[in-house]
C-alpha cells in the first residue's frame, strides 16, 4: 500500500482533488492543506511545519502549481518514493519571462492582494469575470489570508532551485497560460491541458496516474 500525499496550488483548497480517484487496493490518499505562514517565514521553515502533517515513511508526494514547489522542498527534508509535479516548474529556469520581470522589479509586491480577501470586491473591480469562473474561484480558492498571499507570491518568485530533483516526474498541459509549455523541459504532456487540468481533465489523471506512480 502506497501513501500518496496531495498538495493543492496557491490559495487552493484540497477540493481541487475531489474527482481524483486512485485504486484503493494500491493507494491511500492524504490531502494536505495550506497553513498560514509567519511573516517573512523562510520556505524551508514553512515546509518543516507543513511536514508535521505527513505521517508515513517514504510517501509519494504530488503537488499542483505552487504546491509542486512545496513538495519538491519537502523531498529535500524527508525520504520520498517519488515526487509528481502537475502544472508547475522544476526549477527557476522554467519560469516565464513575466515572472522573472516581476521578481526583478518587485512588481508583485504592489499587487492588491487585499482584494482577494473580499471576493465580491474583486469581482466588482473585474466585471469581465465569467459566471463559471466566479463559481470555480469561490469553490476552489479557499485561502484568502493577505499574509499568506503576500508570502506565497514572494516565495515562488524567489525560489532558487537550479536543477530538477532526480526522483521527480512532471505532468504539464500544452495550453497552460501560467507556466507556458515552451519553458518546460522533460515532462509528460497532456494535450489541451490548462493550468487547472487537475479539475477539468481529472479523467486523464484517473486513467494514467496509477501507472505513473507505480512505474
Amino acid at each position: 500500500m502506497k501513501h500518496v500525499y496531495l498538495m493543492p496550488g496557491m490559495a487552493a483548497s484540497p477540493l481541487i482533488f475531489e474527482n481524483l480517484k486512485l485504486p484503493e487496493k494500491d493507494f491511500t490518499v492524504h490531502k494536505l492543506e495550506w497553513i498560514i505562514p509567519k511573516v517573512k517565514e523562510p520556505l524551508r521553515d514553512y515546509v518543516t511545519r507543513l511536514l508535521t502533517h505527513v505521517k508515513h515513511e517514504s510517501p509519494v508526494l504530488i503537488g499542483v502549481s505552487f504546491g509542486g514547489v512545496i513538495v519538491q522542498e519537502m523531498a529535500k527534508q524527508i525520504d520520498v518514493e517519488k515526487v509528481i509535479l502537475i502544472s508547475t516548474v522544476k526549477s527557476k529556469k522554467e519560469f516565464p519571462r513575466r515572472m522573472r520581470f516581476s521578481k526583478a522589479t518587485g512588481l508583485h509586491k504592489i499587487l492588491p492582494t487585499r482584494l482577494v480577501e473580499n471576493f465580491d470586491l474583486l469581482v466588482k473591480y473585474n466585471p469581465g469575470f465569467a459566471p463559471k469562473k466566479i463559481e470555480l474561484y469561490k469553490k476552489y480558492l479557499s485561502v484568502n489570508n493577505r499574509i499568506y498571499l503576500n508570502w506565497a507570491l514572494d516565495t515562488i518568485l524567489n525560489w532558487e532551485q537550479e536543477e530538477p530533483l532526480l526522483n521527480s516526474i512532471h505532468i504539464h498541459g500544452d495550453e497552460d497560460p501560467i507556466f507556458p509549455i515552451k519553458y518546460i523541459k522533460d515532462c509528460i504532456i497532456v494535450p489541451g491541458g490548462t493550468h487547472i487540468m487537475i479539475i477539468n481533465r481529472f479523467r486523464w489523471f484517473n486513467e494514467h496516474l496509477p501507472d505513473i506512480i507505480l512505474s
